[in-house]
């Protein structure tokens, strides 16, 4: 899924936009999303100068988007504008390397239960192959009154 079909499926844009290109994605069960860090991202610029350091909670971030897409497309929904994808809690998250402008971020998600219209996933975020950060995601779509 190109930049294009992400858009699809995600409500946010710039400079909020976290996940590049879904490499796989199996509905109702599991994403493999990218993310590259680059320099030129707006919050380098405070984090930390001299030593830019990608804030873990645009980690959790980026994986609570890559799971935005995998629940949209499990049930074959689109964002919309009288529907916005919250996430609703974040449990045992740690991080375990600091990622860098250059780092290709690998997201994988996998749904772990759905009830009531909220989902609860488990999400890693690797660079190179080693673990980076692990967390539980708990999201949810609900309609805008």
């Amino acid at each position: 899924m190109d930049i294009k079909a992400v858009m699809e499926h995600l409500p946010h844009r710039y400079p909020f936009l976290m996940i590049d290109r879904i490499l796989a994605i199996e509905p109702g069960k599991t994403v493999h999303a990218v993310k590259n860090v680059s320099i030129n991202e707006p919050q380098f610029q405070g984090h930390f100068p001299g030593n830019p350091v990608f804030p873990g909670v645009m980690i959790v971030e980026a994986l609570a988007q890559a799971a935005g897409v995998l629940a949209f497309t499990s049930t074959g929904d689109k964002p919309n504008e009288k529907t916005v994808y919250y996430l609703a809690g974040v449990d045992k998250t740690r991080f375990k390397k600091p990622v860098v402008p250059g780092d290709q971020l690998h997201l994988h998600v996998t749904v772990d239960k759905v009830k009531a219209g909220i989902g609860r996933f488990k999400a890693v975020a690797q660079v190179d192959g080693q673990t980076v950060c692990e967390t539980e995601l708990l999201c949810a779509v609900r309609t805008i009154e």
